[in-house]
C-alpha cells in the first residue's frame, strides 16, 4: 500500500476507487488483474471503512474458504492481497467534487485540495460518509474519545473500568458480552441501558445477556440517559430516566452508545447519479451507474434482488473491472484469464508460474 500526501499537481490516472473498505479494496485486486492501476481515496485516517472501523474485533463467518475471520483481519488480508498492484491511498480526504470532462474523463478533487483527472470511478463507499449517530446530551460530547466513544479500537481502554453501553442492537449486545467476560478486557462494572426491554440482535446474544444479568455478573436498565455529573473534570455518572420516570444515578468511567449509523451521500448526491433511496442505481452486466465511466459497487447500489453482503460486492467488482476495461483499453481486447494457469497473471502476482504438464 502506498499512501501519498497532498500532491502539488493534477493526477492523470485510469480509475480512481472512492472507499477503502472491503469491497473498495478487492477492487484494486480486480482491476490490478487487468492491468489498471487505482487510486483510493477515503474520508476516514485508514483503510478497512467499517469492519475496521466499528468491529475490528467482531467474527465474520460468510467469507468463501474462511471458516472465521474478524473484520480487521479480513482488512489485513485484502491489503495483503492487493499489494502487488502498488494502489495509492489518499486518507483522511472526501472527494467534493466530480466533473465530466470533453474528453470523457473525470476532474476528482478531494477536500484536502488532492486533484485527479482520471477515465474512470469506482464509487465503493458503503453506504455514504457514515456518522455514527450520537447521544443528544447537552455537554456529553466533550467527553468524546476519552470517555465517551461510538466505536471500540482498542478494547483494553475498557478493562477494570464502570462502563456503561447505551443500545439495543448487535453491536451494543456484543460489546456488553465481550466486556462482562472473563478475561484482561473485563470491566469493573458493566451497564447496558436501552429505551425498551426490547432488541434488535440476535436471539443468543439477548439470552446470553439476561442469564449474565441474573448472575450478577452486568446489570441492564430500560431507560435514557437525561443528564450526567462530572468530577475534577471527568464524566463520573449518568442520570438514567426509566419510563415510569423516575430517575437513577449509575457510576461511569467509559461510556459506549450504539444508536447505529447515520449514513450520508454527502457530495455523491450532486454528482448527477441516478439514486433511489440514497443508494445508487446499477445494471447488473457492468455494474456502471446511469454516467458512463462511473462504477458503483457494494452498499452503496441498489438493483433488483441486491443483497448487501461483502461475498455480493466481490462479485461485483469483478464485473465492473471488465466493464471499465473498454473505456480504458479501448483499443485493446481484454480476454477472461484465470489466476491458476495465466503466466501473465501470475508475473502480475508476483508469483512463479507452475509448470503445467
Amino acid at each position: 500500500m502506498t499512501l501519498a500526501n497532498t500532491p502539488d499537481g493534477l493526477i492523470e490516472t485510469d480509475a480512481v476507487i472512492v472507499g477503502a473498505g472491503p469491497v473498495g479494496l478487492f477492487q484494486v485486486f480486480e482491476l490490478g488483474l487487468l492491468e489498471i492501476k487505482a487510486h483510493v481515496i477515503d474520508a476516514l485516517t485508514v483503510p478497512g471503512g467499517q469492519p475496521s472501523e466499528l468491529y475490528p474485533d467482531k467474527p465474520i463467518y460468510d467469507i468463501p474458504a474462511i471458516p472465521v475471520c474478524t473484520g480487521q483481519e479480513l482488512v489485513d488480508r485484502l491489503l495483503a492481497q492487493i499489494k502487488p498492484f502498488g494502489a495509492t491511498f489518499h486518507l483522511g480526504q472526501e472527494v467534493s467534487t466530480v466533473q465530466a470532462q470533453d474528453d470523457g474523463r473525470f476532474f476528482v478533487a478531494t477536500s484536502t485540495g488532492t486533484s485527479f483527472l482520471t477515465k474512470t470511478i469506482f464509487i465503493a463507499a458503503g453506504v455514504g460518509a457514515f456518522q455514527p449517530r450520537p447521544l443528544n446530551v447537552d455537554g456529553l460530547e466533550r467527553f468524546k474519545d476519552t470517555q465517551l466513544f461510538y466505536s471500540v479500537k482498542d478494547p483494553s481502554r475498557f478493562g477494570d473500568q464502570h462502563v456503561v453501553v447505551i443500545g439495543g442492537g448487535d453491536s451494543a449486545l456484543d460489546w456488553s458480552l465481550n466486556l462482562a467476560a472473563d478475561g484482561p478486557h473485563r470491566a469493573k462494572s458493566l451497564t447496558l441501558i436501552h429505551r425498551r426491554d426490547g432488541f434488535q440482535a440476535a436471539p443468543a446474544s439477548v439470552a446470553r445477556m439476561r442469564d449474565l444479568c441474573e448472575q450478577h455478573r452486568m446489570r441492564f436498565m430500560v431507560g435514557q440517559v437525561t443528564g450526567f455529573e462530572e468530577e475534577a473534570g471527568r464524566l463520573a455518572t449518568l442520570n438514567v430516566t426509566n419510563p415510569d420516570d423516575e430517575t437513577h444515578t449509575v457510576p461511569v468511567d467509559m461510556l459506549l452508545v450504539f444508536f447505529g449509523l447515520s449514513p450520508r451521500l454527502g457530495p455523491i448526491a450532486e454528482w448527477g447519479l441516478d439514486i433511489e433511496r440514497r443508494q445508487l442505481r446499477v445494471d447488473t452486466e457492468k455494474f456502471s451507474t446511469n454516467v458512463p465511466g462511473i462504477f458503483a459497487v457494494g452498499d452503496i447500489n441498489t438493483y433488483p434482488g441486491k443483497k448487501k453482503l461483502i461475498l455480493s460486492g466481490f462479485h461485483e467488482c469483478a464485473l465492473a473491472a471488465f466493464g471499465a476495461a473498454p473505456i480504458i483499453f479501448p483499443d485493446k481486447k481484454v480476454m477472461l484469464q484465470y489466476t491458476t494457469t495465466s503466466p501473465k497473471l501470475h508475473k502480475a502476482l508476483g508469483v512463479a508460474s507452475p509448470i503445467l504438464d
